[in-house]
């Protein structure tokens, strides 16, 4: 497998925590979304995924996934072990719930591109694009610490779809200076999951297209 990927992405550190706790091999193959304007928006990278985005991945029969949802899903109906979604109908619906809260409610509008057009087209500054970041993050999180169990996983004793949408976005909200104590149950989990094998190897400092950041700025690519 081939997994297309950006280090600062949260879509693509989802799908990297993924393959890693499955025990899923693959190559990783970096797409840089800031150089030289964005290797997303080359043809090269568009015949791979039209919609331009990471991560994508690309089975072993040179078909191609694409959305970090629909790959995970995927990773859990064919290797169905060990388990990131309960049994329990109800319990499935509760971590997908959480999953979601993330990936469709909290992350579209906090990604780098909502910002940048915040910032580079509406005219919003520094200071305004940072307080529109942190109003969803705290929108979302509230409801999520709400609904998760704690203390070490959102739901129950091993990882579900829940933990591996809501680290990236942690890491996320702490880089961006957002205050986390009204968190307790996320912080909590976080500390945990950060911890362990499959996350770290995740982490976005521990790619091989890593680099070091020159400062903050702008809350970064998503």
């Amino acid at each position: 497998m081939k997994l297309y990927s950006f280090h600062r992405s949260s879509a693509a550190y989802r799908v990297r925590i993924a393959l890693n706790l499955k025990g899923v091999g693959y190559e990783l193959v970096p797409v840089h979304l800031q150089r030289d304007g964005g290797e997303h928006r080359k043809p090269a990278y568009r015949r791979v995924n039209p919609q331009g985005r990471v991560p994508a991945l690309e089975l072993d029969d040179g078909r191609v996934l694409h959305q970090s949802m629909a790959i995970m899903e995927y990773l859990e109906s064919t290797i169905p072990w060990p388990a990131l979604l309960p049994a329990d109908p109800v319990a499935q619906a509760r971590v997908r719930a959480v999953a979601q809260m993330i990936v469709a409610d909290i992350h579209p509008l906090d990604n780098a591109s909502v910002l940048k057009y915040l910032n580079q087209r509406l005219g919003q500054d520094e200071a305004a694009v940072k307080t529109w970041y942190a109003h969803w993050i705290v929108e979302g999180f509230t409801a999520i610490e709400a609904l998760i169990e704690g203390p070490d996983f959102c739901f129950g004793g091993a990882p579900t779809l829940a933990d591996v949408c809501l680290i990236p976005q942690a890491r996320n909200a702490i880089v961006n200076a957002v205050d986390m104590t009204p968190f307790p149950r996320i912080a909590a989990i976080y500390a945990h999951c950060a911890a362990l094998p499959a996350f770290v190897r995740a982490h976005p400092d521990n790619q091989p297209d890593t680099e070091v950041s020159a400062g903050q700025g702008l809350p970064g690519v998503r």
